[in-house]
């Protein structure tokens, strides 16, 4: 057929695209779960690459790591989630003591279990604004500088600091308060 082309994929963009997969996919689902729970994480993880898959052309390498970017839609998800999220606070606050044999986050649950301290933990981040619990969430469970933290959530390095601050401070002062009762 003259005249007309068929477009190929860059078998070379592919093999980068999964590489990427491979090597982020579980720490996106791990923050993932950590926020919503593991009943959705696979879905809002594997969502994370389709979408990113479909607009890796927005993608600039020169501005540094894709990581940041992939975070960044994973966060807008976890938004369009935030009932969800609120409401596994609230169950994480009402259930007792219990050990809990699994992955990362699931290890990090059944710790504060074991302290006492699931109850007190969760109503303090359910009392977070979204912004304040976004850049605390992703300092605890992926483990972000503040740098990257900016560059996920496309807000100033300031306002991440401030935020993070003040999201410390309230979650300190929650468990604090209770644990003097």
């Amino acid at each position: 057929m003259k005249g007309i082309s068929v477009a190929r994929p860059d078998t070379r963009q592919a093999d980068d695209f999964a590489a990427h997969y491979d090597e982020h996919f579980g720490d996106i689902h791990r923050y993932i779960a950590g926020r919503l729970g593991r009943d959705v994480a696979d879905d809002i993880a594997a969502d994370t690459f389709v979408i990113a898959l479909r607009k890796q052309h927005r993608f600039d390498p020169k501005r540094g790591d894709i990581r940041p970017w992939l975070f960044g839609i994973a966060t807008k998800l976890v938004a369009q989630h935030r009932r969800q999220e609120s409401r596994r606070y609230r169950a994480l606050a009402r259930v007792g003591p219990e050990t809990i044999n699994g992955g990362h986050e699931d290890q990090v649950i059944s710790w504060i279990r074991a302290e006492g301290l699931q109850p007190r933990l969760a109503k303090a981040l359910r009392s977070l604004s979204h912004g304040q619990r976004d850049v605390l969430l992703l300092s605890a469970i992926s483990e972000f500088s503040n740098e990257e933290i900016s560059k996920v959530l496309g807000i100033p390095y300031g306002t991440v600091t401030s935020r993070l601050s003040r999201a410390r401070a309230k979650v300190q002062a929650a468990l604090g308060e209770d644990s003097n009762e």
